[in-house]
């Protein structure tokens, strides 16, 4: 962790879609300083932490056009509350669905593939209450096949093909808003991992093939402009879907890029009993040699807002 360049700064100094890829431009932050690789977020609440991380980002402005239509991808998958940690704070999911509204997208779409059924899960997890505000909002069940279309992977090692929402094709802007936690296949999810909730056969990446070079494969295709992992409550054993032990950490971790994200997120908290580092979780390895993003936290510049 001390090889890294981190900034440090307290509470009081900083109050389309598929195939788009990650680097996006605009006016820097600060004159002369360039803008974070990675940002840690920590606040008193998840919307003032959804706030501040995308303020050192450069603003959701950065991400979102007006008239634009945004695709968010929670983890809304289980029957499990907020408490646990096994899906995305709805009060985060909340936070950046109106920042989405406020940059000016005409239309957000919060859409997943759940494990149990679809309108329980939304319930449950408090995915439903938190659009409720919304009029341009719409929660979006991926539960029909025929919502879906093929989509090759042209650097498939395993994955060659694949069904992904109709819906993120048509977006201009996606969104993963994943929460952290432990997994009982993967030993980690966040991110890319979240993934997985976009496509139609997930079974596949269990029965017939390396979990983790499947998850690299969907993420040379599948690739968000921006990554958010909730890290509200940090669920840390029995995951997916808990309830096991949590953590309060509150906050939340963001950037562009996905790997790298993730990779900072493996650092958080003892996973499953267990001290990670990036190179020991599989599919970031897999992910980074594909060109997907970096591992090299060492090199980037990291914010942190305590």
């Amino acid at each position: 962790m001390e090889r890294r360049r981190f900034l440090k700064v307290g509470s009081r100094t900083l109050g389309a879609g598929l195939l788009a890829g990650w680097g996006l431009s605009s006016r820097p932050l600060i004159a002369q300083e360039p803008r974070p690789d990675v940002v840690m977020a920590k606040a008193n609440t998840g919307a003032e932490a959804v706030q501040r991380a995308l303020q050192a980002l450069g603003g959701m402005a950065r991400f979102v056009q007006p008239g634009n239509v945004v695709v968010v991808k929670p983890n809304a998958s289980f029957e499990s509350p907020a408490a646990w940690g096994a899906t995305t704070h709805p009060e985060v999911l909340s936070a950046v669905v109106s920042e989405c509204l406020e940059a000016g997208a005409r239309r957000v779409l919060v859409v997943d593939h759940t494990l149990k059924e679809a309108e329980r899960c939304f319930r449950r997890t408090g995915t439903a209450d938190a659009l409720e505000p919304f009029t341009k909002a719409k929660l979006v069940s991926l539960d029909r096949e025929s919502g879906y279309r093929d989509v090759e992977v042209p650097e498939g090692k395993s994955l060659k093909q694949t069904k992904v929402a109709g819906a993120l094709l048509k977006a201009d802007v996606f969104i993963n808003l994943p929460t952290a936690k432990a997994h009982s296949a993967t030993g980690v999810s966040f991110g890319l991992k979240n993934l997985m909730g976009v496509i139609w056969d997930r079974q596949t990446f269990h029965s017939d093939m390396d979990i983790h070079v499947g998850i690299a494969d969907l993420a040379t295709v599948v690739r968000p402009q921006l990554t958010m992992v909730d890290a509200q409550q940090l669920l840390l054993t029995r995951g997916p879907a808990g309830p096991g032990d949590v953590e309060t950490f509150g906050g939340v971790v963001a950037g562009v890029d996905p790997v790298a994200v993730d990779a900072y997120a493996v650092g958080m908290a003892s996973w499953n009993h267990r001290t990670w580092t990036p190179s020991d979780v599989a599919f970031l390895q897999h992910a980074a040699a594909r060109g997907v993003g970096s591992l090299d936290l060492a090199s980037m510049k990291i914010l942190e807002l305590s």
